[in-house]
């Protein structure tokens, strides 16, 4: 099945299947684990057969839809029978004048994740393993901008990163939240951004208010407090917000994200205690910028790397709970000897 026809249909398919009700929820995959992906109330899949989507993959999409469109099978097989469907149009990838401000940049990002819609098929199209390293991730958000299709929250959190990579003096970092509504926990993700004293974010949810947010808030307390008044405005109560540290601007890096250098328990810190723990976060983040990164395997790479879906899991060690800093508490890392150069081999 072609990706042209891949993307016509799913554009069909994210028109008909709208937004359910005030409880939906915008959930990450946990870790690499299934047991918290769901979505409004219904549990989702990843596509891990790669792009073009395969037969099983669709019908598992087609199922989903007639569970949950309010006119059951008959959409799907009046969509399917239909030789005349209307041609989905393709977002451009934003591009900009070097005089572009930072904000107005940040912008036409946001409009281009927007414009590529949020995903309702049932089905995560691109998998994301949060241990591989970031050279593996932006090779899917290269195929992410090839194929144009919806996506869902961490998604737009990789895109994120690589349409912001060329973009030296914006610092990126991941920003997770845990709420939870009539008993339930429900979990989103966003793209932190930092650039010139001021924070904002990218990404997508199906909430207008859980995502993008201009480059405007002086500290990174102000930004996490608009977003847990938005989620006040649906009924959640925030339970918990998870940061990491900046990511690094070269697309070659074998660094690991490391999605969760702090992790805040909203529940046991008061204000004051949380603006202070945000405060110590916020010197951590900054103290990583001096610091040099490994380096990257640019001439050695192998060409072929492009699909995700076609090299084998990154050997790198994945970070333990251990090491992640609960409520400010740092981590010590030990010195480690300078490697030989000469021997330097990476598989991504």
């Amino acid at each position: 099945m072609s990706a042209d026809r891949t993307a016509g249909a799913v554009g069909v398919l994210r028109s008909t299947a709208g937004c359910e009700g005030v409880e939906q929820r915008e959930e990450e995959q946990e870790d690499e684990g299934d047991e918290d992906m769901r979505d409004g109330g219904m549990p989702f899949f990843v596509n891990r057969g790669g792009l073009p989507v395969n037969e099983d993959t669709w019908e598992r999409m087609w199922r989903h839809v007639a569970r949950i469109h309010p006119e059951g099978e008959a959409v799907g097989q009046r969509i399917r029978g239909a030789s005349d469907l209307p041609k989905i149009p393709i977002p451009s990838v934003p591009t900009y004048q070097p005089a572009t401000p930072v904000p107005h940049r940040l912008e036409a990002i946001q409009k281009y994740i927007r414009d590529l819609q949020y995903n309702h098929t049932g089905t995560q199209f691109f998998e994301i393993k949060k241990s591989r390293p970031l050279t593996a991730l932006m090779d899917i958000a290269k195929e992410m901008t090839r194929e144009s299709l919806p996506i869902k929250c961490l998604e737009a959190v990789i895109l994120g990163l690589y349409l912001t990579n060329s973009m030296a003096g914006v610092e990126r970092f991941p920003l997770s939240f845990k709420t939870q509504f009539s008993g339930n926990y429900f979990r989103h993700i966003v793209l932190g951004v930092h650039s010139g004293g001021r924070f904002g974010a990218l990404g997508i949810s199906r909430r207008e208010d859980l995502m993008f947010k201009p480059l405007e808030f002086r500290t990174l307390a102000d930004l996490i407090q608009e977003f847990e008044s938005a989620y006040r405005g649906y009924w959640h109560t925030l339970r918990k917000v998870k940061i990491g540290q900046y990511v690094s601007h070269d697309p070659h890096s074998v660094e690991q994200i490391e999605w969760k250098h702090s992790i805040l328990d909203v529940d046991k810190l008061s204000k004051d205690e949380l603006r202070r723990e945000l405060e110590r976060h916020t010197r951590d983040m900054r103290l990583k910028i001096g610091k040099a990164a490994p380096p990257s395997p640019t001439k050695d790479r192998k060409r072929d790397v492009g699909s995700p879906h076609r090299v084998p899991a990154s050997p790198l060690r994945r970070n333990s709970r251990s090491e992640r800093r609960p409520s400010g508490e740092k981590k010590v890392l030990e010195p480690k000897p300078p490697g030989d150069m000469n021997g330097y081999q990476i598989r991504v």
